[in-house]
């Protein structure tokens, strides 16, 4: 059965305006900025990624984030990296007081790369909580993991609470194309994070380099990536994820990113799938 896709912006699509580390921003945005940004755009959903922790709020905090989206017609979906059995309750406690169904999850952190039976073994105990709760678990294609593995894990748990976050360009790191990583991973995916890109190859034409592009200008088919996932019936949400790139000062890679956030957002909405 068809279901709509609810089309939303997080925290990596404003990554310079909230901060990235080793870049001094002087007014970075807030959660509340987030929220409020995304009733501008009239977007349906706010995801908080890892570049927002929310395990560094407290519940009234958090609560008050839920009511603040609420009055404005946007609800929240949360993010987090580093999937261990402690943080996996965790945040889906925090999904709770949110009100948010999906618990998007990044499994590796630095220095931690859990084998895919040990990802197995540390979300199986927490679909009862997950269920009770009403969240459920979507793994990110990342770096590392390749689809085959994936797949192994969402195997392993058995569980309709638990899935995948669709990212369209990260498993070029593993390396695996785009178009393989879709037609493996859509059955499977209960979020999608739109993120176009462009490739060009190097003056010196030794390689390439990669790039992110506003939505629609790039080499992403959105419009088909869209049928595809409506008529699967199983993608809740989309996200917005921007690499906008850095230059030539740090204000100005800021006002391209709040510039590609609104042109990107006018191309989805006006999307017919």
């Amino acid at each position: 059965m068809n279901r709509k896709i609810d089309i939303g912006i997080g925290s990596y699509t404003y990554t310079w305006s909230i901060g990235v580390p080793g870049y001094v921003n002087k007014i970075a945005m807030s959660a509340f900025d987030l929220i409020e940004k995304a009733a501008d755009l009239k977007a349906d959903v706010v995801q908080f990624a890892d570049n927002v922790p929310l395990d560094d709020y407290s519940p009234d905090e958090l609560l008050r984030f839920y009511l603040f989206a609420r009055e404005r017609g946007v609800r929240l979906e949360v993010g987090a990296k580093g999937l261990t059995s402690d943080r996996l309750r965790l945040y889906t406690e925090i999904a709770g007081i949110l009100h948010a169904d999906l618990l998007r999850f990044v499994i590796d952190d630095v220095g931690f790369e859990p084998s895919p039976d040990r990802v197995i073994e540390m979300i199986r105990p927490a679909i009862p909580l997950m269920e009770e709760r009403g969240v459920s678990l979507a793994l990110e294609n990342h770096d590392r993991l390749r689809c085959a593995d994936l797949l192994a894990i969402i195997a392993g748990c058995n569980s309709s609470n638990v899935g995948i976050c669709l990212d369209t360009v990260n498993s070029l790191g593993v390396p695996e194309g785009m178009d393989e990583v879709i037609r493996t991973l859509s059955p499977y995916t209960l979020n999608l994070h739109v993120k176009d890109f462009v490739i060009r190859r190097l003056d010196h034409k030794m390689g390439f380099c990669v790039n992110g592009a506003s939505a629609g200008e790039g080499k992403l088919d959105i419009a088909g990536l869209f049928r595809n996932l409506t008529a699967l019936g199983k993608c809740r949400s989309a996200i917005l994820e921007l690499w906008t790139p850095f230059g030539p000062t740090l204000e100005d890679t800021i006002a391209r990113e709040n510039e590609w956030a609104i042109n990107s957002m006018n191309y989805l909405k006006q999307l017919s799938y």
